[in-house]
């Protein structure tokens, strides 16, 4: 009756050894961050909940499949994969298909999803990932396959998959390249029987609630392997540190229903009132001066504001450069040459 998982994300790996934002050495994080769980205990499945590569290479997709695999192989476990806005869906296919061991290559075009049993419990990737853009979305095609996958009752429940957390984000340069759509995906979810939600993107642990028309969500949100967002840093700054991370969770149905008092636990959803319980343990992994320099970056309020006005999401880009310009009428104008120029915005030297 219990899932034992280990979720990763962001791992930022690139097919050339870049190291990323000039200074991080992704394979070498990666490899600390899969060492520190070795003494993990039991595990099912390990997640990767997107931005696996920075460059959406086959080579660094290659290497995320060979460390993955040989830790896999060692605990016994399952490894699952999902897109992220990091990832390229060409190399991401060539790969790893569509991020589920033994199924069919996905379409050459359109979302990369799938679905596995594992342990009695459905496992769903979705794909919310805007070619080209930053922030998140799931389209009403994906969402329709989505509905499809969940119409019957899985044995122990269900565990819903996707990069862009479906809740607000904390961090300044976040707002505007979250999920825009979080109220079609609760939508999707009402009524079934899915128990939790795994995400990444926003670069530090959280766990927050998805509210939908039949109940509340857990979404269990895990930290980067490149580089750790401070939730901290001064206000308007947008501040990473050296340190990795992942989240131990263990899913436990209760046919009983009821709820727990373990203060690590918090209750999830089912269909028929049944409940289940997600216990989380987000770990924190530090990394060696020479692997990631003790301050990855801090981004002055000025820069953070520009660079958002790149990546954020169209709606939300809009409505930020409409206050700027109020904003601008009443101060001096501020010099931004020092911030780094791309013209992809997810490849912007200091985005999450």
């Amino acid at each position: 009756m219990t899932l034992r998982i280990l979720h990763l994300s962001d791992s930022h790996l690139t097919g050339d050894g870049t190291a990323h934002q000039g200074v991080v050495d992704t394979v070498a994080a990666y490899r600390l961050t899969l060492d520190a769980f070795e003494n993990a205990g039991p595990l099912d499945l390990v997640v990767l909940s997107g931005d696996a590569s920075d460059d959406g290479s086959p080579a660094s997709y290659r290497t995320l499949l060979k460390l993955t695999g040989d830790f896999a192989a060692r605990h016994g476990v399952v490894a699952l994969y999902a897109m992220g806005n990091h990832d390229e869906r060409a190399g991401f296919r060539e790969v790893l298909a569509n991020g589920h061991p033994g199924l069919r290559q996905p379409s050459e075009e359109g979302p990369i999803t799938g679905a596995s049993m594992v342990a009695g419990y459905r496992v769903v990737t979705l794909d919310s990932s805007v070619p080209g853009h930053t922030h998140g979305f799931l389209d009403a095609s994906q969402l329709h396959w989505l509905r499809a996958q969940l119409a019957t009752n899985s044995p122990k429940g269900s565990i819903v998959i996707v990069h862009h957390p479906p809740v607000p984000p904390v961090t300044r340069l976040h707002h505007g390249i979250e999920l825009q759509n979080p109220d079609d995906l609760a939508k999707a979810l009402e009524n079934t029987d899915v128990v939790a939600i795994l995400s990444g993107h926003y670069h530090h642990p959280m766990t927050d609630s998805l509210r939908t028309a039949s109940g509340l969500v857990p979404v269990v949100v895990t930290g980067g392997i490149v580089n750790s967002n401070d939730v901290l840093a001064a206000p308007g700054h947008e501040r990473a540190t050296a340190g990795s991370g992942g989240t131990l969770i263990t899913i436990s149905a209760d046919p009983g229903g009821g709820t727990s008092r373990d203060p690590g636990k918090i209750p999830g959803t089912g269909i028929g009132g049944n409940q289940s319980t997600v216990r989380v343990l987000p770990v924190r992994i530090p990394l060696p001066a020479e692997v990631a320099p003790e301050q990855v970056f801090d981004l002055d309020p000025d820069t953070v504001a520009s660079i958002s006005q790149r990546i954020a999401a169209p709606a939300y880009a809009q409505r930020t450069k409409n206050t700027t310009a109020q904003s601008s009428l009443r101060q001096p104008t501020t010099d931004s040459s020092a911030e780094p120029e791309s013209t992809d915005p997810r490849r912007t030297r200091t985005h999450p």
